[in-house]
């Protein structure tokens, strides 16, 4: 296995289109690495270039230490298993398994037969690494429960089979490094769920390095030892799944993750006499000092607000039906305009005064912490402790506490 490193990577087409825009990344000797975004976003590209599919316009990419950016693909010692399964639909899944080994242990029989004349050593080397494919072949079906599939063709297999061979085929090889590129997005939801147990259990035993490309965060989240987030073509954060979650380093990563959008508030903080103070419309709640001690702010500064759904406490409001906001108990009333069962949680969207005439906010919440006793059209009492914020630049889009 081996180390992946990307250094100010580039790929831009005639006409000027850049999908990858100098990407630096290095994925560590058996790290499984999870790059996820939306579609467009050039995630599909960088494995491509690692694999060698396309060139680079400017970068260099090296795997196990060795610099492959001109290397043909079938040099680069790495496997990759696309969206599509892709089998050989006239060859059983045995040979699907087996085809590449057999290519990569000798070839055909007259390409055996003259290597045998030509350079009898080397012939005798591959011939006896030729006699382990079988062992090989059965290793791998039976680690992804296909073993009793062997005999089949690709037409008489389901999608989640045809898949586990495509996974097969790139694990017998036990390259370098593997490449997979949304190979479950294609599969229903509970197939999904069992092939990515399987994924991760292939690549602990196995200790491979492997790239994993998907739009679905979920996936990126449950697979991933570090997760890559991209966007047009830029790598916006690389870091463990919880540090995506908990500390994400823009206003793009925090709305990409979670099952729902992350709430965001433009607002200004302002230096008072009784401290940083947050402004948002009839919101005017005080930051703690503990917080407000990595906010430098100079009088004031644009600032945008986030905190998750799942962060929100909603309850029937108190008597009245006046929308307000209370700056002691960083508390809304607002009104619930949407309630939803979400299995084991109820999610709502409620309506937030913004202090505008004619100007609506929407918030997003997630039960059950109160939302029980919630119905659609109801005032309720929407609270976030300043435990759960998230403070990020207007201008920049930049998380302010990140690096503190």
């Amino acid at each position: 296995m081996a180390q992946v490193v990307l250094e100010s990577v580039s790929k831009a087409y005639i006409g000027g289109s850049t999908v990858v825009d100098q990407l630096s990344l290095c994925v560590d000797d058996r790290e499984l690495l999870v790059l996820v975004g939306p579609s467009g976003c050039g995630k599909t590209t960088t494995l491509r270039l690692i694999a060698g599919l396309e060139r680079p316009t400017s970068g260099r990419i090296m795997i196990g230490g060795r610099e492959v950016t001109q290397v043909p693909p079938v040099d680069r010692d790495v496997a990759m298993v696309f969206q599509g399964d892709a089998l050989y639909p006239h060859l059983s899944v045995y040979r699907n398994l087996s085809f590449g080994l057999e290519l990569k242990y000798g070839g055909s029989f007259g390409a055996r037969v003259l290597r045998r004349l030509v350079n009898p050593q080397r012939a005798l080397e591959l011939e006896t690494q030729r006699q382990g494919i079988d062992a090989k072949v059965q290793q791998a079906a039976q680690r992804l429960g296909i073993d009793s599939l062997l005999h089949r063709k690709p037409h008489q297999l389901s999608g989640g089979e045809r898949q586990r061979v495509a996974l097969g085929r790139a694990f017998v090889r036990n390259p370098a490094a593997f490449l997979l590129d949304e190979p479950l997005s294609n599969l229903d939801p509970q197939l999904k769920h069992q092939l990515r147990i399987e994924i991760k259990e292939i690549h602990r035993a196995v200790g491979s390095t492997l790239i994993y490309v998907t739009h679905d965060q979920v996936e990126a989240m449950t697979l991933g030892d570090r997760v890559g987030v991209m966007n047009r073509g830029k790598l916006l954060q690389v870091a463990q799944p919880n540090e995506i979650y908990d500390r994400p380093q823009n206003i793009f990563v925090a709305r990409f993750f979670g099952s729902l959008p992350m709430n965001l508030i433009p607002g200004r903080l302002v230096n008072s006499e009784q401290g940083l103070i947050f402004e948002s419309g009839p919101i005017r709640w005080a930051v703690p000092p503990s917080m407000a001690r990595h906010l430098k702010v100079d009088g004031q500064q644009m600032v945008t607000l986030g905190f998750r759904a799942e962060d929100v406490v909603l309850e029937r409001a108190p008597l009245g039906d006046s929308l307000v906001a209370n700056s002691e108990e960083y508390l809304v009333t607002a009104k619930l305009t949407g309630n939803e069962r979400w299995g084991d949680a109820l999610v709502g969207r409620v309506e937030v005064p913004t202090g505008v005439p004619g100007d609506t906010r929407w918030w997003y919440v997630k039960g059950p912490k109160g939302a029980e006793n919630c119905s659609a059209g109801m005032t309720v009492a929407v609270t976030c402790q300043p435990s759960c914020w998230h403070w990020f630049d207007t201008t920049t889009e930049q998380n302010l506490m990140t690096k503190n």
